[in-house]
Parts: C-alpha cells; sequence; structure tokens
C-alpha cells in the first residue's frame, strides 16, 4: 500500500515512526527502528516483524527487491521526502529506507530450553555500538543465542541496530536477565560459564588447552570502562583473559569477545568437541 509522498515531519505516521528512537516510547508500543537495506532485508526474512517501510522514491527505486518483499508481505510503504527521511534517520549518510519493526527478543527460558552450546552474556554493558558488534560477532561465530542482562543497554538502540548488521534478526536474543538468573539457568543446562576479564587467572591459550572451551559454554563480558564486577565474576567457573602478546594495554570489548567466542567456536568443532559431529556429518562444510 502506497499513498501520496510525505512531506510534513509533523504527519502523523511520521510522528509516530520519529518518537520510537526513544527508549520509552519503543518500550511502551514493542516496535523499534531499523534503518539502512541491510537491516530491513534482515527484518523481512521474519514473518510479521517489519510493521511499516519508509522510504524516498530514489532509494524505493534502488531497493525494488526489498520494496517488493515488503509487498509480499503486506508491509504498508511510506514514500517520504529527503527532508522527512533525514528526521527519521539516525544516521551522517541516510541510504533511504528505514522499517518500523516489532521487538524480536525471546524469553530467557526459551534460551535455556534449547539446550545451547554456545552463548555470549552481556553484563552491564552500556555502549550501544559495543553491544551491537558483540551481537554480529556471536552470530559469526555460531553462537546459539545472546543475554543481555538488566543493566545492560537497549538492544533496540539504533546504533546497536546498526552495529549489529542485521544479526539482531538472526539469533535468539534474551533481555533483561539478571545475571544471576542467565548463569544459573545455564549452568542447570550442563553449561560451562566463563568470564572474559583482563585480570583473569587463566589465559584463553591454556583454557583450550584444558579443554574448557571444547563443551557447552557461556561467556560473561563486561562493561567497556570498568569490566565485571566481583560479584559477576564469582559466578563463572572460570575468569579468563585473553593473552596479549605486544605492548597494547588491552583489547576493547568487541574485539575481546570477539576472539573468545571463536576460540570456543573452534574448539567445539575440533574432534572430541560438541560440534564435531557437525563437521564430521558435512555440516560446517556445506555451509
Amino acid at each position: 500500500m502506497t499513498g501520496p509522498e510525505l512531506t510534513d515531519t509533523r504527519s502523523s505516521r511520521v510522528t509516530a515512526a520519529r518518537r520510537l528512537i526513544k527508549r520509552a516510547f519503543r518500550a511502551r508500543g514493542r516496535q523499534f527502528l531499523a534503518e539502512g537495506p541491510q537491516a530491513v532485508s534482515e527484518a523481512l526474512t521474519l514473518p510479521g516483524v517489519v510493521q511499516e517501510l519508509f522510504a524516498t522514491g530514489p532509494a524505493a527505486e534502488r531497493n525494488a527487491d526489498l520494496v517488493e518483499a515488503a509487498a509480499r508481505e503486506g508491509v504498508p510503504l511510506r514514500l517520504v521526502s529527503g527532508e522527512v527521511f533525514d528526521s527519521l534517520a539516525q544516521t551522517v549518510t541516510p541510504q533511504g529506507v528505514l522499517a518500523v519493526c516489532r521487538f524480536v527478543d525471546v524469553p530467557y527460558d526459551d534460551v535455556v530450553a534449547a539446550s545451547p552450546r554456545l552463548v555470549a552474556v552481556l553484563a552491564q554493558v552500556r555502549d550501544p555500538g559495543n553491544a551491537g558488534t558483540v551481537l554480529r560477532c556471536a552470530d559469526a561465530a555460531g553462537a546459539d543465542a545472546v543475554v543481555l542482562s538488566d543493566a545492560s543497554v537497549d538492544v533496540y538502540n539504533p546504533k546497536c541496530v546498526r552495529a549489529s548488521a542485521g544479526s539482531l534478526f538472526h539469533l535468539p536474543v534474551a533481555v533483561g536477565v539478571p545475571a544471576a538468573v542467565g548463569v544459573a539457568g545455564l549452568r542447570d543446562q550442563g553449561v560451562t560459564v566463563l568470564a572474559a576479564d583482563g585480570a583473569g587467572e587463566l589465559d584463553l591459550t591454556k583454557a583450550a588447552e584444558r579443554g574448557l572451551l571444547s563443551g557447552p559454554t557461556a561467556w560473561i563480558f563486561g562493561n567497556e570502562a570498568w569490566g565485571l564486577p566481583a560479584a559477576t565474576r564469582d559466578l563463572a567457573d572460570a575468569v579468563v583473559r585473553v593473552p596479549v602478546y605486544g605492548r597494547a594495554e588491552s583489547l576493547n570489548l568487541a574485539t575481546a569477545a570477539a576472539v573468545c567466542l571463536y576460540a570456543s567456536a573452534n574448539a567445539q568443532r575440533a574432534p572430541g568437541g560438541c560440534r564435531a559431529a557437525e563437521v564430521a556429518g558435512g555440516v560446517s562444510a556445506a555451509e
């Protein structure tokens, strides 16, 4: 469904969408904005997630396949002027396509019930760019879920959604889970819980050598500035540091998360790992 081009930044549809830039309105309506062709395309792979599509005329022409996919899902298309789109966009150079989406997070109990083998737990992670990048890394490493603690950033923050590069729509994400509750539920499923911390007593290489990474594993990643509080570290079976061989003081959160998650992904797929059967059966090769 397409109506006349919206040129008034104060129109009711535009105003309603623009409110979703603020967390309070996102929470109230359980909707958020996904900006850019990549994010919108990934959102459209989940039936019923995209509620409304905004696009400038030129962007709609450039992304005709995306517009057609939205039409097949019965998603209303709102053609807007460049000025109107700029009032909605949160990027420096908008690409002219933006969707209103419903929340996609899942109950934490669903994550646990699925017997996950690799999970990223974000504890008090406040930076939306870091959170989104960790989500993207978890997706790339084949993680089964991402869990955000109740003190972490809103996963639907526009910067977080952009940083996830579509991965928000690829794997289960549970939000608002107290760290102690999250760890207890995973441990009940036989998952080894490892805390990533630069001051950890065990380095990542030795953790792999001892077989700590080859079974079902959950990694806890902490705040960018002050790391993991002692109470959160105490929840883990081991506190692991990424070895720094050069002169860098440390790794940032997203980089450390990528290293840890891939270390687990590789160990799980090696002989004796909990995913080795997938490799033997050709699953990884097919991917």
